[in-house]
């Protein structure tokens, strides 16, 4: 690891005992970071060593963040993507004839890993205690924003609320902010469904510990994405760690999780539940309605995110090998 602080001399001195230069994007912070991949991806070109990009988006990031990585995947000599799907949508782009030939598509490891303890907060508990009253909790972990359709939980929670159910959502992670209003919008849709004292939602939570234990109280997990579900969608596999069920739509691409041997895994045990990919409201609201509530059998963690490692490294051996 090497800390981009605009030092080269610093960059120059990490990369004498270096193979090759990997960068990872999008950066979320691009602004603060305009010119430094830029300069890191040059610098490591003039001395000689291979630079590998990994691509998590293209066609979902704004054109201006595309603008800005144009330069540096110019320069790589291999690029790498998260997803099927990404890779098919850079193939399309411009930039694409003008690009290294050497990629590939590697599985993403999940961003967390089960904890060996539990920490029980105020949500927890309060969570707790909603189930004990009979309440159906359903869940969503990771970061709100309009491509992911965060709010289609909720509508799927006013659904089953319609037909009886008592039904109480979480979601576990924080509004990204942009252009768009999307916590505004958010909580005026809960609004208007008349569930937003059903509604809770935690905010950045920083430690595995403190996740997990709120993610112990959820019943059944719920995803509804625009693009179906992705190989890139490590929210998910960190999600499907709880032990819990997770109903998601399915890929739109047939291959798209061939890659990826967690995801099939999770898919074939039952823990992830494929509904079709453009499925509705009340399809999903079925599907949650039938997942059985409390825990499944959960795979080993630390295996399968140890074997992801390995097919990962095994694509930047081979990126070494086609020097």
């Amino acid at each position: 690891m090497h800390l981009l602080d605009g030092n080269i001399r610093t960059l120059v001195s990490a990369l004498d005992d270096a193979d090759a230069a990997i960068l990872n994007f999008p950066v979320v912070a691009w602004k603060r970071k305009l010119a430094e991949p830029v300069s890191v991806a040059l610098t490591t070109r003039l001395r000689g060593k291979d630079l590998v990009v990994v691509l998590h988006e293209w066609d979902a990031l704004d054109w201006k963040r595309r603008l800005v990585l144009a330069p540096v995947v110019l320069l790589a000599t291999h690029i790498l993507f998260s997803a099927p799907e990404v890779a098919d949508e850079f193939s399309i782009s411009p930039l694409s004839a003008l690009a290294t030939r050497k990629r590939d598509v590697v599985p993403i490891p999940p961003n967390l890993a089960l904890p060996s303890s539990l920490r029980s907060g105020s949500v927890a508990q309060a969570l707790k205690d909603q189930r004990r009253a009979g309440r159906l909790i359903l869940g969503q972990f990771g970061s709100i924003y309009p491509r992911k359709q965060s709010t289609a939980v909720l509508e799927v929670a006013a659904h089953l609320l319609a037909l009886g159910h008592d039904v109480g959502v979480v979601f576990v992670g924080s509004f990204i902010r942009g252009l768009d209003h999307v916590e505004r919008d958010f909580y005026a849709l809960a609004n208007r469904l008349g569930i937003a004292d059903r509604v809770t939602v935690t905010g950045y939570v920083a430690n595995a510990e403190d996740i997990y234990g709120i993610l112990n109280h959820v019943d059944v997990f719920c995803y509804l994405f625009s693009e179906g579900l992705t190989a890139r969608r490590a929210s998910v596999l960190a999600a499907s760690f709880a032990g819990k069920p997770i109903v998601v739509n399915a890929p739109r691409q047939r291959n798209a999780l061939a890659h990826h041997s967690l995801f099939r895994k999770l898919i074939d045990r039952g823990l992830v539940r494929l509904v079709a990919t453009d499925a509705g409201v009340g399809t999903m609201a079925e599907a949650v309605s039938k997942a059985p509530r409390g825990g499944l059998a959960s795979l080993d963690a630390t295996a399968e995110i140890g074997a992801l490692w390995e097919s990962v490294i095994d694509a930047l051996d081979a990126c070494a090998a086609a020097r």
